[in-house]
């Protein structure tokens, strides 16, 4: 909760140092409008994000998580890392939706260095909707059903 009792969603983004990084850092640079309660983890490659890295942000209290990378095809630093990632998220949607997390709660896409106002639009945009679903409780579920 903020200071005004209105709900500000924790989310983790897992973006790729060549591209959606370099977005995020100019979006910042360029003081382009985006909240500041996105975490961004860089990893050296989209498809270097392993399911587990999206669940463990769950379970710290994410409230939301994004993956996002090079655009396919050729722009991925490692030729098909983002082949890797195109593969995986879709499977990575179905796990969490067994595990109860909303679909609207992860998202997964491409933006590269020079798409710095997608960036901050994705991350209002993603912040939005998931302030709209509310508060995951993930760890409060887990805890109340080992008790």
């Amino acid at each position: 909760m903020s200071d005004n009792g209105k709900f500000e969603p924790r989310i983790v983004g897992f973006v790729c140092n060549w591209c959606t990084y370099a977005a995020a850092d100019t979006a910042g640079i360029s003081r382009l409008q985006q909240p500041p309660n996105v975490d961004v983890v860089r990893v050296m490659c989209s498809g270097r994000v392993d399911p587990v890295f999206i669940l463990k942000a769950f379970a710290e209290g994410a409230d939301g998580v994004i993956v996002s990378g090079c655009h396919p095809p050729g722009d991925c630093h490692y030729n098909s890392g983002n082949y890797k990632t195109f593969r995986r998220m879709p499977l990575i949607e179905r796990l969490l939706e067994q595990y109860g997390i909303e679909k609207g709660r992860f998202h997964w896409g491409w933006i590269s260095g020079a798409e710095a106002p997608k960036w901050a639009q994705l991350t209002r945009d993603f912040t939005e909707q998931v302030r709209n679903l509310g508060p995951l409780n993930w760890k409060r579920m887990f805890a109340s059903k080992e008790e």
